[in-house]
């Protein structure tokens, strides 16, 4: 823990630096496009910051290498630079496109190729699903199930990478708790070692997140752009998935390790990684479904975002943030505490984490559906964050 702290501490003010300075560079070579029609802000800015987030991601990495608590990272070096090969690749497209506004085929193809480079040559797949046990799954459609789940994730945090701070925001969140709760399935499975490759992702997102907040703040400075809401999709769907797959699947119906609801114990892996990112598959989907009812390609741009939607509703930028923040820690932390309650058997086990969850829920609908009479028209005339609906 005090390691991980370390790379935190460390890795956000080098993110903040790199930031500062990529901010400048943008300025001063003009690195922004003109501003679209369903582009919320109205003040062109730089959407170079993914550059700076994965500086600081490399700069997180190369710290690892100096510290013997995250030696097993680089056990299996090919995974490592298989996921750093794949980050590499989808910045650089993702910048492309911010510049030059490429066709969604080509950015689509390099998704799958960045997600074939994590699951082809990093072994990072779905070898089964943990229901009640295990279900293994034949090689081709691990590599399938694979591809796909981080294409996915790497979109749906794309598709709602619309208001200042609202993606890094929910990243920081997402990450700190996916730590948290990898830390402590790792110590109650009673592992020499709780340090592992996808904790790791989780606290350099945390770090990057954290140095890259300060300047996209609303009002912001710079956008992450597709290359950093890209970035921070493909690790996270790829901390998720490494994760999951070095649990000891003999041990995920285990009612004593996972709590007394067998139900529970069997969904818990794979419920958690998958509610961290809830608000970026729910707005996907529904993107996906609205856009294919008119008749057109799922990716094709639109103002139908639930940012947009908030927005409409008469909520101020900082406050639909605040929300989304909101539901993002409602949502994984009440996962969390059914974990934590079920694990540690506290009185109520899992019921707890329920109770707080469906509290939770109801005071973000009563934020969410009553915005506060002094948010409509409040909002600056230049206080978006990044350009909305920048859909890869």
């Amino acid at each position: 823990m005090t390691a991980s702290l370390v790379i935190v501490l460390l890795t956000a003010p080098i993110t903040l630096g790199l930031t500062w300075v990529v901010w400048r560079l943008g300025l001063r070579f003009r690195l922004y496009p003109e501003i679209r029609e369903r582009d919320v802000h109205t003040t062109p800015k730089p959407r170079v910051g993914g550059v700076a987030m994965f500086f600081g991601l490399l700069a997180a990495f190369a710290m690892s290498t100096q510290s013997e608590w995250f030696s097993i990272l680089w056990s299996k070096p090919a995974t490592v630079w298989s996921i750093l090969g794949a980050a590499a690749l989808i910045v650089a497209v993702g910048l492309a496109d911010d510049l030059w506004d490429l066709d969604w085929m080509v950015k689509l193809g390099a998704q799958f190729l960045a997600a074939g480079i994590v699951v082809g040559l990093g072994g990072v797949q779905i070898f089964f699903l943990p229901f009640g046990g295990q279900i293994v799954v034949s090689s081709w459609i691990s590599f399938t199930l694979s591809v796909f789940a981080i294409v996915i994730v790497m979109n749906a945090v794309n598709f709602i990478d619309g208001l200042d701070a609202l993606v890094a925001g929910v990243a920081l969140i997402a990450n700190a708790v996916f730590f948290v709760y990898t830390y402590l399935v790792m110590r109650d499975q009673g592992y020499a070692s709780y340090s592992n490759l996808a904790s790791f992702l989780a606290v350099a997102l945390v770090a990057v997140c954290i140095g890259f907040l300060p300047l996209n703040w609303n009002p912001s400075k710079l956008f992450m752009g597709d290359s950093g809401a890209l970035l921070i999709g493909l690790l996270m769907a790829t901390s998720a998935i490494l994760f999951t797959g070095g649990l000891d699947p003999n041990l995920l119906g285990n009612n004593d390790l996972f709590g007394r609801s067998q139900l529970l114990g069997a969904f818990i892996p794979i419920l958690l990684p998958v509610v961290v990112v809830l608000l970026p598959l729910l707005d996907f989907a529904m993107a996906v479904v609205r856009r294919l009812a008119r008749g057109s390609s799922p990716f094709s741009p639109d103002r139908g975002h639930l940012h947009h939607r908030m927005l409409d509703m008469g909520h101020s930028d900082r406050d639909a943030v605040l929300a989304f923040y909101a539901w993002t820690a409602v949502v994984s932390i009440g996962v969390l505490l059914m974990y934590i309650g079920t694990a540690q058997d506290w009185p109520g086990g899992y019921l707890i984490g329920i109770v707080y969850v469906l509290i939770g829920v109801a005071a973000c609908l009563v934020v969410t559906l009553l915005p506060s009479p002094t948010d409509a028209g409040s909002r600056p005339d230049d206080s978006p964050s990044t350009p909305a609906a920048k859909e890869a």
